[in-house]
Parts: structure tokens; sequence; C-alpha cells
């Protein structure tokens, strides 16, 4: 048993450059549970973030008690994380769980049977369709349903319904990832390995804040930087988090660009590389185009330039591009400080153009990872449900259209391609209007997560348009719905999800889901046999009723595309522990990382995307991409940094940027019901750095008023480490609280400053920008609620006299033992 809230890293395996990641099995069991006490342990992976770590489901009476890691499982090698150990079972017992369908009656949502609920919803589709047509119907969903489910959606959508207004809240969080890809390579796919953390000589983070959002794979980091010739550390963040302390602890460097300017960095980066002679020209001349465009377009970018608009010295900036330009293996990661920010494409892309131009692609410990916030992000993007087309193909390419018509045996004009598709802030703008009239909402919770929360409330409870919410609880979403549908979760069903690295894993049923509660894929199938959906022969749409026929499907649906899965089974799957795409008779065995051959999916007859401006958003045509002549090689692409669309004023002078803390996921759902994760994380706050809270008379745990120009919350305040001028504020915090400290969402949600503004090319909101005031409103009586073990720890180092408390559950002192425990350095943090 162990402690993974004050000892988030866990007992450490150091191991030098070359060698493979030493295993290390976590488990725990609720407790009066022993190991002897378990049933039986069924095959699955943890949920709860994008690392997608291997694991069994302990079973004892018909109920999950616990969770162990899988020792051999390519991606985690037997370890878990806080919220997969503490987190992945207690909502499954919780008293509130959804278990019988609820319609609203005169305002009210009342309990009612199936057959009422999935005839209401019928009826009104119906009738919408022959009023309106297709356009009138939306989908949002998740990234935390199984691939058969995205794939059966994606079907009922594009070619039940011939709707383009499909999205998920992948948009929100992994959005840009894909774009990126699309724009540098062609296609979406992470180039990268985990298993390049064991060959890499540095490690670059952009806007990623690791050590919480994936713990594990954090833990892969240390264990290499604590071991013998350990990588350099880069960090670029305008938090002092664990990942700059560990690039100062490496001699690496921590770069704090001022927010919403990271495409300036990015571009003084790159700059660098031309200046000194660090690009692999040999291979840059064969394996990519647009070189000198984008050498003109950094130019103006000196490390002075830089310095005046990112506030980050120009000696630092030489210094991390030396370390890019002299290391013979880099790995980068991206996550949502890049996405959710200012010009996030043209950031990301920077991040690729870095890589190519230093020919360190496809090689061991030469990777890119475009990270995902969620653990089925990926697969809402392979399957279509986020509103491409299935198996990465090119809605503008009348081929790839033909080929989802011929699988599916429907009209290709039913397949919407006329556009791009509808993304999910354009589909929220519909709804508002009532230009949509019918919205499905699945395993999301947008009342919380999208930005400028009271408009988004404001839609959902209108009667311009009917919402379905399908869900395990009722949300802040759920309770403004029309209809509301009890899903089974995991363990409480089979299926397959996709993880950052493509690894494929099949997680199988462990218990039966409570009472009426019905998969997510058995919903679906209900709706389409209800809505009598038919192919051009006149059989049923989906032929499908399980999620093993489901998977068989899909893998059709791949072959012959970069993400090949027809060597894949489920019989497979439950052999070797976590397989990565693509799959196929070349690569049966799956494949660690792409492009070796230096061969990209870029041919205008085979690409995902002609590609966009990446300042503009505007789309290249056809005849333009073919005009290029890649022939298989990537893109150098970039775009001159343009200020953020709200900057600080006189009225709002600072900052605001939101953001993750080790112990939540998303907005709670889950992880609000697990006791030790709710303890360490119970409610919001906002981090103020040392200088602007002593400018403005606030202390540690002072109440304060955090206003924009959209709306105001009202949190305990923690003075932290983010940046002089920028303002942090986690956005998991709803008006759901086991607590009662908050009733009211306005108090304390996060999303109510943030700003209806999205990228122009990967349509991903802007999170991270806006401008913001703060005023304290009255004295506190102790610390704020932030976590202490993390980036949200006081910036002063704790005393005997004046001790940080714990973040909750068990204290350090019961599990540390003489063998390396990776636990917050108190040294380490800026006073």
């Amino acid at each position: 048993m162990v402690d993974r809230i004050n000892d988030i890293w866990g007992e450490g395996t150091p191991h030098p450059r070359g060698t493979v990641w030493p295993a290390r099995v976590d488990l725990h069991l609720e407790e009066g549970v022993a190991e002897a006490d378990v049933e039986r342990w069924v095959q699955s992976a943890c949920l709860l973030c994008s690392n997608g770590c291997g694991c069994d489901i302990a079973v004892k009476d018909g109920r999950m008690v616990g969770v162990r890691g899988r020792a051999g499982d390519t991606v985690n090698h037997g370890r878990l994380g806080p919220k997969g150990l503490y987190g992945s079972t207690p909502w499954a017992s919780s008293s509130d769980r959804l278990t019988r369908p609820l319609v609203r009656r005169d305002g009210q949502l009342v309990e009612t049977d199936w057959e009422t609920a999935m005839g209401r919803i019928v009826e009104v589709s119906k009738g919408l369709l022959a009023e309106k047509g297709p356009l009138s119907h939306g989908f949002y969903t998740s990234g935390q349903l199984f691939l058969e489910e995205y794939y059966t959606l994606a079907v009922i959508g594009k070619a039940g319904l011939g709707t383009p207004h499909m999205d998920g809240n992948t948009r929100l969080c992994t959005a840009t990832s894909a774009a990126a890809f699309k724009e540098s390579f062609g296609a979406d796919g992470q180039p990268g390995s985990y298993t390049d953390i064991e060959h890499c000589d540095a490690i670059f983070l952009f806007g990623h804040n690791m050590p919480e959002t994936q713990t594990v794979l954090w833990a892969r980091i240390l264990d290499r930087t604590r071991g013998e010739d350990p990588p350099r550390i880069v960090c670029v963040d305008p938090r002092h988090t664990l990942v700059a302390a560990e690039a100062e602890r490496t001699g690496g460097i921590h770069l704090a660009p001022r927010v919403g300017t990271n495409l300036a960095l990015m571009n003084g980066l790159t700059r660098e590389l031309f200046t000194h002679g660090w690009v692999h020209t040999e291979w840059v001349e064969e394996h990519a185009i647009g070189v000198d465009d984008l050498r003109d377009t950094v130019a103006p970018y000196t490390p002075e330039e830089v310095e005046r608009i990112c506030g980050v010295p120009a000696a630092d900036l030489r210094q991390a591009a030396r370390i890019f330009g002299e290391s013979e293996a880099v790995l980068s990661t991206v996550l949502q400080g890049f996405y959710q920010s200012h010009q996030a494409t043209a950031a990301s892309v920077a991040v690729n153009n870095l890589h190519l131009l230093r020919g360190q692609i496809g090689r061991p410990g030469c990777g890119v990872l475009q990270m995902n916030g969620q653990p089925t992000a990926q697969n809402n993007r392979e399957c279509g449900a986020d509103g491409d087309l299935p198996g990465f193909r090119n809605w503008d390419n009348p081929t790839h259209v033909q080929q989802l018509a011929d699988l599916w045996k429907v009209d290709a004009m039913t397949i919407p391609h006329w556009a791009p598709p509808t993304h999910a802030m354009q589909i929220m703008s519909y709804a508002e209007t009532g230009s949509i009239g019918f919205l499905w909402i699945s395993a999301t919770n947008p009342a919380v997560s999208m930005p400028e929360s009271a408009r988004i409330r404001k839609i959902l409870a209108g009667e311009q348009c009917f919402v379905v919410v399908q869900d395990l609880f009722l949300t802040e979403t759920g309770e403004l719905a029309d209809v509301v549908l009890p899903a089974a979760g995991w363990g409480e069903k089979t299926g397959c999800f996709t993880n950052v690295n493509r690894t494929v894993h099949l997680s199988e049923q462990a218990v039966e889901p409570p009472d009426e509660a019905r998969s997510d894929l058995d919903i679906f199938l209900a709706y389409a046999d209800a809505m009598k959906f038919t192919n051009i022969e006149g059989d049923p749409l989906i032929g499908w009723r399980t999620s093993e026929e489901a998977f068989d499907a899909w893998r059709e649906a791949t072959r012959g595309r970069p993400i090949d899965y027809t060597g894949l089974s489920y019989d497979k799957l439950r052999g070797p522990s976590g397989i990565p795409w693509p799959v196929n008779d070349e690569h049966p065995d799956g494949t660690d990382r792409l492009y070796a051959d230096g061969r990209f999916p870029s041919d205008t007859d085979e690409c995902e995307t002609y590609g966009h401006d990446l300042l503009t958003g505007g789309a290249v045509t056809e005849t333009e991409h073919r005009a290029m002549a890649p022939a298989g090689r990537a893109f150098l692409k970039g775009a001159a940094y343009t200020p953020p669309h709200e900057e600080p004023s006189e009225d709002y002078p600072l900052r605001y940027t939101t953001g993750r803390t080790v112990y939540q996921f998303h907005t709670r759902t889950k992880t609000g019901r697990a006791r030790s994760l709710d303890q360490a994380a119970p409610d919001a706050w906002v981090e103020l750095s040392p200088t602007d809270a002593a400018g403005l008379g606030i202390s540690e745990g002072d109440w304060v008023r955090v206003e924009s120009p959209r709306g105001a919350i009202e949190v305990r305040a923690r003075v932290g480490t983010v940046m002089a001028g920028a303002v942090f504020a986690p956005f998991h915090y709803g008006h759901w609280d086991p607590h009662d400290l908050a009733p009211d969402a306005e108090h304390r949600l996060a999303n109510e400053l943030t700003m209806t503004v999205w990228d122009p090319v990967s349509k991903q909101p802007y999170f991270k920008t806006a401008a913001c005031r703060v005023t304290k409103t009255r004295d506190g009586d102790g610390p704020s609620p932030a976590p202490t073990t993390a980036a949200s720890a006081p910036a002063a180092p704790q005393t005997a006299e004046a001790p940080a408390p714990p973040p909750g559950g068990a204290t350090s002192s019961e599990v540390l033992a003489d063998t390396p425990h990776y636990a917050l350095d108190p040294s380490s943090r800026r006073t």
C-alpha cells in the first residue's frame, strides 16, 4: 500500500540512459480489503489522465474495490498516480449515481423509464429533422468514452443524420495537438514515444506542468534525471513549477514568458538555430519544405526583441536554444500552456519546426509529444466524433469521403463535407440562436469547463434548444437538461482506448452498472434503432450490437490509413499490455515511433488536411497544396507574433490564466468523490505572486475577488510561485461541492472570467489569456485550500514555526523509507 497524496511520485528507480525503465507495481485497495480478499483482477487501463497507465481492477462481492498497476504494461511499468490509485473506483459506489432516466416536467427533472425518455428524445429529433433538416442537430461529447462508442456516434451523426455539428470537449484540451500535427506532417498522430525518455539527453516541456497532469510520466523522467547520464530539462511556463525546479537542478533553464507571448519566444528559439548553424541542412533539404520562408519569418525575433515582448532574459533564451541546438537527442512535450493560449497552433507548430530543423524525429530519444489532456481524446480525433472524418481522412478530399460512403453503404452526399466541420464554440453559438434545436451532450460538463461559463449556462437552460445529457451523475450541465440518461462508467462496460503515444488498451467489464444505467454504446444503439437509420440497401445503418463487433467495424475504417488498426483484435489486446498503432501486416506488433524513414503523410491525395495560414486560419486549397509538391516531406511553417486579444489595462491590470492541480481531474465528477483526493484539494483558490500580493495588501489565505470584463469569482488567495503580473486559478470547481462550501457556481468557477475567443486554426478556446483585477474582500482564517505538494505550494519555504498544512491523506512519514523518493524539496521553492 502506498501514499500518493503526500508522496506523489513515490519510490524512485533511477537508471542510466539507454536502459529499460524498471518496473514498480503500485496498489491501492479500499479500507478493510486485503489482497487476499480480492476475488478477481480485471484487465483495464486508467482513465484519469491522458497517460493511459495499464492497470487491473480489483473486484469483491460484485464491486470494484481498488486497482493495481500492470508491471508489463508499455506505458507505466506498474505505476499509478494519485488520481488513478484513489479516484478510479470510489465514484462507482457513490450514493448519488444516476440510476434511472430523468425528464423535465413542469420545470423539474423527474425519474422515468427508458422507453419514455428515449421516446421523448426521438420525438424531438424526428420533428426537427422534418421541420429543419439535419443541421438542427448537434452532438458534444468527451475525451473519456471508449473507441467503439465514438465510432458508433460518428456513424450516427455523419451517415444517419448527416450533420456537421459534432465535436467534443477535446476541442478545449487537445484540438491544437491534432492541428499542429496536421499542419506539420499532413496527418494527426504522435511521432514520439514514451521510450524516448530513456534515450534523450535533453527534454523540453512547453507549457506542460507534467508533475501534476501526467504524474507517472513525470516519475519516468525523474528516474532519468536522477540516474546516470541524465538529460537536461528546459521548462517554458509562467509559473515556477516542479518542472522549473528540475530544470535548474539539471543545468537546464526555466523560461517564464508573459502569458500570451509563446509564439514570440518560439520564433526567437527558431532564429537561434539558424543563426548558430544548428540546422541539419542536408536532412531538411530531403525531408521538409518551407525552410526559406520560415527563416524570413523568424528573422526579426532577436533575443533582445524576445526579451522586450516576453520578459524572458536574452541570455536565458540563448542558453535554451544552445541546449536544443547542441543536444544529440531532444524530446519535446507540449500541453495546455500552449494549446489554450494565444496563437496556439502557430506556437505548437513551432515546436515541430525545431525538431524538423534539427532532423530530430523518428529516432530513439528524438520525439515530439503534443500531449492530450484526456484519456481517450486520441480516439475522439481518430473516430471522427469531434467533427473530423474517421481514420484521419480529409473532409475536402472526395475520394476520402467516398471511401466512407462505400464502407457505410450510404450516399456520399449524406456525409457532411461541403464545409469545415463545426467546432464546439460554434455549436454553442448555434444552440444559443436555436439554429441547433437538439443538442446531445455525453460524458462532459460544459457548464463548468467551457469559457465564459455564465453564457454557457444560459444557452443550456434556454427553451430554444432541447438538451440531452448522458452521464454518471447529475452534473451542473445535467441540471439544465431536458432529458438526462444514466450511463455506465469505466469498469462497468468493455471497450478500447488509445492514449497520448498511440498505445491501445482493452478495458474489460469488471462489474455490472447500477440499476438501469446503460453503456454509452448501448444508448447510442438504442437511439439509432429508434430512429430507424438504414443504409442504401435498406439494412440497419449500425450493424453491430457488441463492443467487439464495433471494434471490428472500426478496424475496417482504418485500413490503408496512417492510423491502421487492422492487425489488432480484442484477443491480441488481451496479450501484451498496450500496443501502439499502426498495427498491420507490416507492423504486426505495433509501432513505437512514427516517421523513422523520414516520410510523412503529406501528399495531396493522402493528407488529412491541405493546411492553413497559421496567422489568419485561411485554408490552403487543394490546387495550392498540390503545387507545393510535398512528396512525403514535412512542412516548415511559421507566423509573426501578434498581441493577445485582451491585454492588461488600468481597470484590469493583471493577466488571468487557468490550469489544473494534481489531485483533481476536469470538473471532479469522479475525483471529487474520492475522499483522499477531495481532502487534498477541497476547494478553489487563486494564486498571486508575492510582489502582486504585497502591492494589493493580500496575505496567504485572504479572501479575494477576481474580476474580468465577463465575470468574477470570490476565493481564497495562495501567495505562490506564479510570475509577477499573472494570476492563476484551477478550473475544476463548479457549484457541486460535498462540503457545501460554495453553493453558487459564480463564487469559484474559474471560467466565469475566460473569453469566447479561439485559435484561428485549431479553434481551441483561449483559457490562458484574459485581463483581470484582484481585490481583497476579507481576512482569511488560515492558509488557502491550495495543495502544498506541487506547483501551488507557497512561495516561501515553510518553517517549523509556520508549517504548511499537509494536503490530506496519510502523512509522508508513514511511507518514506531509505529508498529514493521524489517528494517536494522545499529548498527548490523561490522566496
